[in-house]
Order: C-alpha cells, then sequence, then structure tokens
C-alpha cells in the first residue's frame, strides 16, 4: 500500500488562525493536514469548509485521540467516524501518534510516552494494523516528543522498529522531535535513521520550538520557524529513502504577521524535495 501512495509535495497545517490567508493563497502549500477531531461528527459549517479547501487541496486527517497505548481499544464510534471521513475527503493516508492519550475512558489531554517494551510494542503494532484494516488506507505513525525518558530495555528508534515489525503501516517522523528528543536525552539522531525501517516513512513533520539552554530541556511548541538542525535532518533523510511522499511545516501558535514566513518556509521544503526527485501531484485548481 505504502509505494503506491502520491507525492503530495509540501504542505501545511490547517489552521483557523491562518485560514484566510491559506484561501487566499490556495497554490502556496501544495496540500493541507487538517486535525481529525475538529472534523469527526461536524456540523454543516466544518462540512462546508472541507469541500471548499479539497477544490485546490488534497486534505489528511491528523488525529490525537486514537490513543493507540492505551490499555482499552480505541472506541468503535470513533474508527467508524474516522473512515467516514477518509473516504469523503479522499484522503490517501492518515495519521496519529504513538503513545496513549486516553485511558479508563479519560482523555488525558497530552500526548503520553509509552513504556519501551516489546511486547508493548507488539500490541501497538498489531492494534494500529487493525484500525488501518478498518479505515481502509494507510495508517502513518507519528514519533512524539518527550520530556522523562525511564529506563527502558529499547531505545526510542528500537521501540518504533519493533511496532513497525507487526504492522504494515507506515511512519510519520517528525523531525523536529526528532532533533529536541536526541538533544534532551542525549543520543544520535543519525543513529536514530540509522536504526528505523526509512523505507516506511511516508510524510516528514517540520516545526519550530524552543531551544534550550543549560538547566532548561528544548520544546516542541509549534510556534516558532522550523531551525537549521531540523532542515538538515530533512536534507539527510531524503539523501537516504525515496520513500518520502510529502512534508508538513506546522504551526500551532505565535503565527507570523507576515504569511510569506510559512510560505518561504513550504517553498524550502518543496525546493528540498524537488531537489530529492519527489515531484508533488497537484489538486486541480
Amino acid at each position: 500500500m505504502l509505494a503506491d501512495l502520491p507525492h503530495l509535495g509540501s504542505g501545511l497545517g490547517y489552521r483557523t488562525e491562518i485560514s484566510a490567508e491559506i484561501e487566499a493563497c490556495p497554490r502556496a502549500a501544495d496540500w493541507l493536514e487538517i486535525i481529525t477531531e475538529h472534523y469527526l461528527d461536524a456540523p454543516p459549517d466544518a462540512r462546508e469548509r472541507l469541500h471548499r479547501l479539497r477544490k485546490h487541496h488534497r486534505l489528511v486527517p491528523h488525529g490525537l485521540e486514537l490513543s493507540l497505548g492505551a490499555p482499552e481499544e480505541p472506541a468503535a464510534g470513533y474508527v467508524e467516524a474516522l473512515a467516514a471521513l477518509v473516504a469523503e475527503i479522499d484522503a490517501p493516508w492518515f495519521s496519529d501518534h504513538l503513545c496513549f492519550t486516553r485511558a479508563g475512558g479519560i482523555s488525558l489531554g497530552t500526548l503520553v510516552p509509552l513504556p519501551r517494551l516489546r511486547e508493548i510494542a507488539a500490541a501497538v503494532g498489531r492494534r494500529a494494523q487493525r484500525v488501518q484494516d478498518a479505515v481502509g488506507v494507510p495508517l502513518i505513525l507519528e514519533n512524539i516528543t518527550y520530556y522523562l525518558d525511564l529506563p527502558s530495555p529499547l531505545t526510542e528508534a528500537q521501540f518504533i522498529t519493533e511496532v513497525m515489525e507487526h504492522c504494515d503501516c507506515g511512519l510519520l517522523l517528525d523531525l523536529t522531535n526528532l532533533d529536541i528528543n536526541s538533544r534532551n536525552h542525549g543520543y544520535d539522531a543519525q543513529e536514530f535513521l540509522d536504526t528505523i525501517p526509512l523505507e516506511r516513512v511516508v510524510q516528514v513533520h517540520l516545526a519550530g520550538g524552543t531551544e534550550g539552554d543549560e538547566g532548561h530541556m528544548a520544546t516542541d511548541t509549534h510556534s516558532a520557524p522550523v531551525p537549521e538542525g531540523v532542515w538538515h535532518l530533512l536534507s539527510r533523510l531524503l539523501d537516504r529513502t525515496t520513500s518520502v511522499r510529502a512534508t508538513l511545516v506546522e504551526r500551532d501558535q505565535d503565527f507570523p504577521d507576515d504569511f510569506g514566513e510559512l510560505r518561504a518556509e513550504l517553498s524550502r521544503a518543496r525546493g528540498i524535495l524537488n531537489a530529492a526527485g519527489a515531484v508533488p501531484h497537484r489538486a486541480p485548481a
């Protein structure tokens, strides 16, 4: 399934704060990522927005509440609504995080990292496969940032690789999360890339956060321009695999007054993709 996915190009996370700019400059982004939960059982005005956006962009849902690492299975109603959304917008894939966000029916309000154990990796992989089969298009799984790292028999990269052994899902490689985790926890980002199955990487996230300083961790805030270290990781990644179908610039707060700043990041990502031979399939104008 992954080998047949289209090249979407350089995308942008759709947020209401920049909706006017996105609609005024429809060619700035090749595609848009929407937050899944904003459109499940959504009111008519949200559905109208989706259909308006689809006139110029491919849309891909990115979820927060699938909670693949929770003790319980994802709610059947959630998966059914997710499948309906994917079908409605003809999404080529959908994504969520390698973590858990719910326990005992209670939303935790954050992306909680998983204990890095082989049995948990196997359970998450099998659950991801069941969700993918139910939805009918590839599910791609994202690495998260974490600030507390308990002793574990597996490294982060080994855990992700183990999950992939139990499903045929893809990976959403958040290079900002990789950069932050490697600096906060003292591991080599290149060694991480050496370990994970790069042929499974479908999409890449690019964002900016706080850099941290002595005594303070770097944090993933999606509130700043993409740092040079993350751009470097993108180039290194694309030197090593031809599997990447799309990049995505994320900004969730502190939006620039000049939309040109985000357009410049989109253009830079597009240039790196094009240099690697990943030419996007544009939606009709």
